[in-house]
């Protein structure tokens, strides 16, 4: 079965730093893309950052330049690592599988809260 583990949300003030993780189990993690995806309140889920198994990056417009993504094979976990925090950033960030037998699945989220 098919396993994501979101974590490292929290709040944090404007202008400051986070970093998520999503451990994943279930899958061949070194050969999947995965992506993470946020829901802020009233808007619809979107693309955030996603990582090919080759290590090919891309991101949202509105985090270009903020938001990096990376991967540890090694630990079957991908990072999103989140500078300059703004409070539009405030969403439940979901981790999902975007390649591969199993794409499509979805971690259950950790919620980011940017405020003062």
């Amino acid at each position: 079965q098919v396993q994501l583990v979101e974590s490292g949300g929290g709040l944090v003030q404007p202008g400051g730093s986070l970093r998520l993780s999503c451990a994943a189990s279930g899958i061949i993690f070194r050969l999947t893309a995965m992506g993470w995806y946020r829901q802020a309140p009233g808007k619809q889920r979107e693309l955030v950052a996603r990582i090919t198994g080759g290590g090919t990056t891309n991101y949202a417009d509105s985090v270009k330049g903020r938001f990096t993504i990376s991967r540890d094979n090694a630990k079957n976990t991908v990072y999103l690592q989140m500078s300059t925090l703004k409070p539009e950033d405030t969403a439940v960030y979901y981790c999902k599988v975007d390649s591969g037998p199993r794409a499509g699945y979805w971690g259950r989220g950790t919620q980011v809260t940017v405020s003062s």
